[in-house]
């Protein structure tokens, strides 16, 4: 959670002008991180951000106003215990024994540019991930 100051990244479109902004877009995504903040908050912008690597793990994110004269917003949020008592069991996957084959035919038989038209980077990727964790069974 912190003042990111790149008010020029879209996190609905995943999209941003300028090149240190994108390579911060480009971290998040390789981290596989989640930012949780939906509204703008400081001029019809995203600055302070909470990113999560899971998803549920982070919820009830409200907006509380403004500190005194401060122009950044209080930021509320929970830390929800049932997905932290989850992060305790590891699961590995056992990848020797995988059908690589079906796998990629599993995720190609999905009409991808209609599933995902309209969408923004965050719905996109958790559409794309249950598909993805639906195949990998």
């Amino acid at each position: 959670m912190g003042d990111f100051n790149h008010p020029d990244i879209c996190w609905r479109d995943n999209a941003a002008e300028h090149k240190q902004s994108r390579k911060f877009l480009e971290c998040v995504d390789d981290n596989f991180l989640l930012q949780m903040i939906e509204e703008p908050m400081r001029r019809g912008a995203m600055l302070d951000l909470i990113l999560t690597n899971k998803e549920g793990l982070v919820g009830d994110v409200k907006l509380k106003g403004s500190l005194g004269c401060s122009d950044h917003e209080m930021i509320e949020f929970r830390t929800l215990r049932a997905v932290r008592k989850a992060l305790s069991k590891l699961t590995t996957l056992d990848f020797s024994r995988a059908d690589f084959g079906l796998f990629r035919d599993l995720l190609g038989r999905k009409p991808w540019d209609k599933a995902l038209e309209g969408r923004g980077a965050q719905d996109s990727w958790l559409i794309f991930k249950g598909h993805l964790l639906q195949a990998q069974e």
